[in-house]
């Protein structure tokens, strides 16, 4: 086997993976209104070990994070030890289990927020059809621009998010920078309008992201960190004219913390921008010559491609992973995938939907 299969094992750090897939971080909704981790979480990700690298759910660093219906935490003792509910049951597998860490900003509603508005760089209101709250279905509001002391105040919960997650048992952290959330929303000149040191230049727009990741790495080594972008995203309404030239920065500047890795959103689920060619893997490589993960839409075949061309050391698999647990032994033995068509208890509470979906049997 070639060192650049995506079956081949490969090394972050002290951590060693068995293949190159990755399970992309995906919001399920099955912490319950006290957003605490739990046995049937532990279920989930248990049979999903047969990845190399296991990333977790967005899970909100503070109650301010917060922006989806019974999405988990990592702010409170309750939930370091749900979470380590989680940790315990797979660590005999010896997969890594990163924790992702996620502040919703301006895609959250004041439903979440005992009638405040949610908070963002600045008070630029995301264009979209609805938002889930509590409450129902609900329009998006405009949000309510971050003073300085509060940025401190949130790099603070970064930091203490971090070392719940290190109290938890994960085995590292990816800092959620991407899919227009508070980070996202920050480094995007589309929704950052600032006019004080975290707005205008990029150097000032990248500041929080930095500061976050500064934090972070006050509590994990560089190499039980990652970090996540989107250049190409236009999702939770993003999408900025100087796009590629933004993120070519991000990236220059993440690759100076000597992360474990990047973990970058460049295929087409989430759409392209409107105003250029989308970016590609091959033009972040010589800025982050570190690891890199490449995430969304992919199939077997074009990560494969992508490995074996050196444009990225993994892929990450979201959807696929859902209805088929197994996804790594069926990528291997190209094992027919369970199909994805019904959605509708993807995000309900219980197993049905989640934890139900079978494993292949051969004969």
């Amino acid at each position: 086997m070639t060192t650049n299969s995506l079956f081949a094992p490969l090394s972050i750090g002290n951590l060693n993976l068995k293949n190159r897939i990755a399970m992309a971080p995906m919001t399920r909704g099955r912490a319950g209104r006290e957003r605490i981790a739990n046995e049937l979480m532990a279920d989930y990700y248990y049979q999903r070990s047969g990845a190399g690298l296991l990333i977790t759910e967005a899970t909100v660093v503070s109650k301010q994070g917060i922006g989806w219906i019974d999405s988990p935490g990592i702010y409170s003792e309750a939930m370091v030890e749900g979470w380590r509910k989680v940790t315990d049951r797979v660590k005999p597998t010896g997969t890594p289990i990163f924790l992702q860490l996620w502040h919703c900003g301006r895609a959250s509603h004041s439903d979440f927020h005992n009638g405040e508005p949610p908070v963002s760089a600045s008070a630029v209101k995301l264009n979209g059809d609805y938002i889930h709250t509590p409450l129902g279905k609900k329009a998006y509001e405009t949000p309510r621009p971050l003073t300085v002391n509060e940025i401190k105040a949130t790099v603070d919960d970064y930091r203490r998010a971090a070392s719940n997650a290190k109290d938890a048992g994960f085995s590292g952290v990816e800092v959620h920078g991407a899919n227009g959330y508070l980070i996202n929303q920050f480094l995007d000149a589309k929704t950052n309008l600032r006019q004080d040191q975290y707005g205008g230049s990029l150097e000032k727009r990248f500041r929080f992201f930095r500061e976050v990741m500064e934090a972070v790495l006050e509590v994990w080594p560089a190499e039980q960190v990652g970090a996540r972008i989107s250049p190409n995203g236009i999702f939770n309404d993003m999408g900025s004219a100087d796009f590629r030239e933004t993120y070519l920065y991000a990236a220059a500047e993440l690759n100076k913390f000597k992360l474990g890795y990047l973990h970058i959103m460049d295929g087409l689920a989430f759409g392209f921008h409107n105003q250029g060619e989308p970016m590609t893997l091959a033009e972040f490589k010589p800025v982050f010559p570190g690891i890199i993960i490449g995430n969304c839409g992919y199939g077997k075949e074009a990560a494969e491609e992508r490995v074996a061309a050196g444009q990225a050391d993994m892929i990450a698999f979201g959807r696929p992973f859902i209805t088929n647990p197994d996804l790594p032994e069926r990528f291997k033995h190209d094992w027919p995938l369970n199909p994805a068509e019904d959605m509708s208890l993807w995000y309900t509470p219980g197993p049905e939907g989640y934890t139900d979906y079978a494993v292949y049997q051969s004969g």
